[in-house]
This record gives C-alpha cells, structure tokens and sequence, in this order.
C-alpha cells in the first residue's frame, strides 16, 4: 500500500508539472501575439476554460459517447458490484451509463466524487469475467478518486486553445515581433506549439492511466483481475475498434484502453500507454496484495 501511494503522489506531481507547462505554453503565445499585457490575458483565458472543463465535462464526454442512463432494474449485477467496491473505497456511489457499442470498454467522469460517473459498453459484460469486470470498474472509481476526469479536461481545453492560438499566428502575424529574431520566433511557435501541447496531453494522460491501475489494483484488492481484463480488452478492441461516426473521438483519452485505431503517424501518439507495460506493472504489485 505504501508502494502504491508513493507512486500515485510522482505521477501527481509529474502532472502538476505537465500542466503547468500547457498552461505556460499559452502564456508564451500571447506575449509573442501581444506582448506582456496579452500574457495576462491568456493566462486568465485559461483559467476560464479550466472553470469551463471543471463544471462541463462529464456532460459533454457522456453526450459525446451516446452514453445512456441504466437503472438497478436493468442491470443489478453491475449496481451490487460498483455499490460493493464504491463501499471498498470509502466513496459515494458514481451515476451508471450504458454506451450502445458492441466494443468492450469503460470510463469514468465528473468533475468530483460527488459528482461522477462510470458508462461501460454493452460488450464489456459479454466478453469479461466477474472477476475481471471488478477490476475494470475499480480501475474507473480510482480515476474519479484521482480526479484523473477533471485533470485530462483541463489538460484537453488548455491544449486546444494552443493549437487554435498558433494557427491564428498564421493568419494575423506575430503582434509585437518584428525583424529577422521576431519572424524565426514566430515559426517556432506556429510549428511548434501544437506539437508541444499534443506530447504534454499524451504524458498526461499515460501517467494518469498508470496511477488508476495502481489504486484500482488497491481498491478491488486483486491487480490480477484488472491485469487479466486490460489483455482482454486490448485484443477486443483491436478486433473490433469503435466507429468515430457513433462516438466521437475526442473522448479517447477517457477510456480505459484506446477505443480507435489510429493509422500511420496517428498510431504513435497514443492516448495510452502501452497494454503490456500496464500489464507487468500490475503483476509486479501481486506479491505485496498476497
């Protein structure tokens, strides 16, 4: 247990930094738009959008997913599972949502615990064992309890602010920059940004993951059940990805393995990271849970 709070605290502060560095980032491109006075401004127009992804986001990822409400009637296997391990981990007991994709997956919203969700497909039920569907939904209540939701929507809302700011460079110029310097600062951060936002987001979202498997591991007590569902979902979804015109791809980083399959370069900037690495960090921790 003091392994597994002692690797949740490094991937706390290696977020806290990688967001820091997102929303520096935008700080950076204002003062090049407009000098020191513009950084003020981005810096409070990303605290807006920080509110914005605070008290917004569940809403939009469920919406974006086709999620649906599901009642204890329709399905009470799954109430007395996450009602047994909401009560494992000392929380309050999250909104349940069914998603209408044959795909096996799952994730976790809400801004809070208080204010959380967990949707899952309607393949998740089919394809797992009890066993492994506990470990899938520990893995989810652990993300709310890290309030791993509400991180990657700030780290997605600061992230594409800086990508459209940098494309904007493109159309008006460099503001207070001028000359030689000016214009080869101007491409730096035109070309770039982007980049930089998109590799900072991806860090993000893999250190998150890591840390939920860890507590999600510590919440259902068994790191082979989750290890055991992770193989089975990655081999799932690579035989059946889901279809982007049914759920929208912005959503990817929520689930708990990569629903899409991304082709070409897109393939390796992964939102996850990779199954076998989660995999044998799980397994390691078996002795300390025996």
């Amino acid at each position: 247990m003091t392994t597994t709070r002692r690797s949740n605290f490094a991937a706390g502060l290696r977020t806290t930094i990688l967001l820091a560095s997102l929303t520096g980032l935008l700080v950076v491109i204002g003062a090049v738009i407009g000098g020191s006075s513009m950084a003020l401004v981005f810096l409070g127009i990303a605290a807006v959008m920080n509110m914005g992804a605070y008290w917004f986001s569940d809403k939009l990822a469920l919406k974006m997913s086709r999620a649906q409400p599901v009642s204890e009637e329709q399905a009470p296997g799954l109430y007395q599972m996450v009602r047994e391990l909401t009560t494992r981990a000392e929380m309050p007991m999250p909104r349940l949502y069914m998603i209408p994709q044959q795909q096996a997956n799952a994730f976790a919203t809400g801004r809070n615990p208080k204010n959380s969700a967990v949707a899952v497909t309607q393949g998740i039920t089919r394809l797992l064992s009890e066993d492994e569907l506990r470990g899938v939904i520990a893995h989810e209540l652990a993300h709310i309890r890290n309030r791993d939701v509400l991180i990657q929507s700030v780290a997605a809302t600061i992230g594409g602010a800086i990508t459209y700011l940098a494309y904007m460079l493109l159309w008006f110029g460099g503001g207070n920059n001028n000359g030689p310097l000016g214009l080869v600062g101007f491409l730096a951060i035109w070309l770039l940004a982007p980049i930089a936002a998109s590799l900072i987001q991806l860090s993000i979202s893999r250190q998150r993951e890591y840390s939920a498997d860890a507590t999600g591991a510590s919440i259902c007590g068994n790191p082979e059940s989750l290890a055991s569902a992770l193989e089975r979902l990655e081999q799932g979804a690579k035989a059946m990805p889901m279809d982007p015109r049914r759920v929208n791809e912005a959503t990817e980083p929520l689930y708990i393995v990569k629903p899409f399959r991304g082709r070409g370069l897109a393939a390796l900037f992964s939102t996850h990271p990779p199954i076998e690495e989660r995999v044998r960090r799980l397994r390691q921790m078996r002795p300390t849970f025996v």
